[in-house]
């Protein structure tokens, strides 16, 4: 499925001038920002198995900060799919308004 404009948008606008979009990951995968400190990942789905699947992604980057940003109603529910997947880092709204850390399960 053909990503959204406001997805297109939110990733050239989360890598900046220093970072790249679409990197890629083993596995056959891609990351939708990478910076050279910072992973971010976008997710719109809202679903639990979408958001685990992004959060592996993001503790696959190697970066220190990882950072997870859906809409403002599934930030709860990412930073649950976060410490799931046993990552920690930021859950972040579209807007960049609101953020909330998440620390890794031990």
């Amino acid at each position: 499925m053909a990503e959204s404009d406001s997805h297109q948008r939110t990733k050239s606008k989360a890598a900046g001038q220093a970072g790249r979009t679409e990197a890629p990951l083993c596995g056959n995968r891609r990351l939708d920002a990478l910076t050279p400190r910072k992973a971010i990942e976008i997710e719109r789905s809202g679903t639990l198995a979408g958001l685990e699947k992004a959060a592996k992604r993001l503790k696959d980057s190697g970066r220190p900060q990882k950072i997870l940003q859906v809409p403002q109603k599934d930030m709860a529910k990412a930073a649950k799919a976060m410490q799931n997947v046993g990552v920690g880092g930021t859950v972040k709204n579209m807007g960049g308004t609101k953020r909330r850390s998440v620390t890794k399960k031990k």
